[in-house]
C-alpha cells in the first residue's frame, strides 16, 4: 500500500510528536555545564568581562533545559548570549571575550532544527546566521576559519535533520503497519464471527419453523445453535488472547482446503455440497487460509442473502499453477441494479488482491450468485 502525502511547505511543518520530556540525565549535563562555566570563569587567565562573561554563560543552563520542549525560546536565548559577547568583544576593551563552554549554543542549534515546527527553524536559522556573521566580524576571522565554522554549522544542520525525517519515516511506518492490523483484524472478524453468527440465524430461522411442525426435532436445532454459537465464542476467545498477551501463545492450525468438506450439508436447505479436484496438497500455507476463508464468506453470504436457494456449490481445483475457487447458489436473482460490495466482497477482494490473485462476484446467467476467484498455488514473497 502507498501512502500519498499532501505537499507541505516547510514553514508550515509541525513540531513532531515525539518530543522525548527532561529526564535526569538532561538535568545532570546542565549541572556539569554550569560547574564548568563557573571553573573556566575563575581560573582560566587573560579573561575580559569576568563576571559578567560567567553570569551571561550560566544563562544557557535553563536554555538546555527547555531546548525540546521550546526548541525556538532555548536558541534565542543562547545564541542571543552569543551575541551580546560578540558586541562586548566589539567594545574593544582588550582580553578574550566568551568561555569555551559556550560551545554548548551549537547543541540549540540542532535542537531547533530537530524539535522545532517549520516556522520555528527558519526564524532560529536565520538567528543563528546572524549572530555567527557578527561574530566571525567581531573576531575579525580569516577565509578558512569562516569556512570552517560554516561547516560545521551546515553539518550540526544537515544531522538534525537527517534524525528528524528518520523519526517521521519511522512513525509513518508505525502508522502503517497499524492500520494494516486494523484492516486484518476486521477481515478475520468478519470472516470467522460473522460466518458463524449467520449460521445460529439460519438455525434459529428454522428452529422457528420446526417447533411448530416437529416439535421432537426442536431440541437438534437448538444443539446446532448451541454448538455454533460456542464455535463464535471460542473464536472470539482466541483473538482477544492473541491481541491482549504480550507472549507467545499457542496458535491453532490454520483451517484450510482440507477443512471445507466439514461445511457440506444435506440436512438442511440450502444443502451444501464440497468439491475438491486436482492436488490441492500441499498449497502455500496463506493460499490455503485465504481459499478457506473465501469459501467460507461466500457460503455465509449465500446462506443470508440468496432469496429460495436450495442448492449452494462449492468447487475448488487446481489448474497447473493457479487454484481456482468457485461458489454458486441457486437463489432468485432481484429485479434492479445489483447491491453494492459489502465489508465481506471488499474483505475478499483485498485478500486475493495481496495473494496477486483475483476475484469476481456477481448474478449468473443461469439465476443465482457466483463467486469466482483466481490464485497463485504458491503465494508469491
Amino acid at each position: 500500500m502507498v501512502t500519498v502525502r499532501s505537499r507541505r511547505s516547510p514553514w508550515d511543518e509541525p513540531r513532531p510528536a515525539d518530543v522525548p520530556p527532561v529526564g535526569r540525565l538532561d538535568r545532570l549535563l546542565v549541572g556539569l555545564f554550569a560547574v564548568s562555566v563557573l571553573v573556566e570563569g575563575i581560573v582560566r587567565p587573560g579573561l575580559a568581562w569576568r563576571p559578567l562573561v560567567t553570569v551571561l554563560a550560566l544563562a544557557l543552563a535553563p536554555a538546555l533545559l527547555w531546548r525540546r520542549q521550546r526548541p525556538l525560546v532555548a536558541a534565542l536565548v543562547g545564541w542571543g548570549v552569543a551575541g551580546l559577547l560578540s558586541v562586548l568583544e566589539l567594545a574593544g576593551h582588550g582580553g578574550e571575550v566568551g568561555l569555551y563552554s559556550m560551545m554548548a549554543v551549537l547543541v540549540l542549534l540542532y535542537s531547533v532544527v530537530r524539535w522545532g515546527s517549520g516556522r520555528e527553524i527558519v526564524v532560529g536559522t536565520a538567528f543563528v546566521t546572524v549572530v555567527v556573521a557578527l561574530g566571525m566580524y567581531a573576531a575579525s576571522a580569516g577565509w578558512a576559519e569562516l569556512f570552517g565554522g560554516i561547516a560545521l554549522l551546515l553539518f550540526l544542520v544537515a544531522l538534525a535533520a537527517v534524525f528528524r525525517y528518520r523519526a517521521d519515516l519511522w512513525q509513518r511506518q508505525q502508522r502503517e503497519i497499524r492500520n494494516q492490523e486494523r484492516v486484518a483484524l476486521a477481515r478475520e472478524l468478519h470472516d470467522t464471527v460473522a460466518h458463524h453468527v449467520s449460521a445460529i440465524a439460519v438455525q434459529a430461522q428454522a428452529g422457528g419453523v420446526v417447533a411448530g411442525l416437529q416439535p421432537e426435532k426442536a431440541a437438534e436445532v437448538l444443539a446446532a445453535i448451541e454448538s455454533e454459537a460456542s464455535r463464535t465464542l471460542a473464536e472470539m476467545r482466541s483473538m482477544v488472547q492473541v491481541l491482549r498477551e504480550d507472549e507467545d501463545v499457542d496458535y491453532a492450525p490454520q483451517r484450510g482446503v482440507a477443512d471445507l468438506p466439514a461445511m457440506a450439508r444435506t440436512d438442511a436447505m440450502p444443502t451444501v455440497e464440497v468439491s475438491l479436484d486436482g492436488a490441492l496438497s500441499p498449497l502455500a500455507p496463506t493460499v490455503d487460509a485465504a481459499l478457506y476463508r473465501l469459501a467460507q464468506e461466500s457460503l455465509t453470504n449465500s446462506l443470508r442473502h440468496a432469496t429460495g436457494a436450495t442448492r449452494v456449490a462449492i468447487d475448488i481445483r487446481r489448474d497447473g499453477s493457479v487454484v481456482r475457487l468457485r461458489v454458486s447458489d441457486d437463489g432468485r436473482t432481484e429485479p434492479g441494479a445489483a447491491p453494492g460490495p459489502g465489508f465481506g466482497l471488499l474483505g475478499m477482494t483485498e485478500r486475493a488482491h495481496l495473494l496477486g490473485g483475483s476475484l469476481s462476484a456477481g448474478p449468473s446467467p443461469d439465476g443465482g450468485w457466483v463467486v469466482e476467484a483466481v490464485l497463485p498455488a504458491e503465494a508469491p514473497a
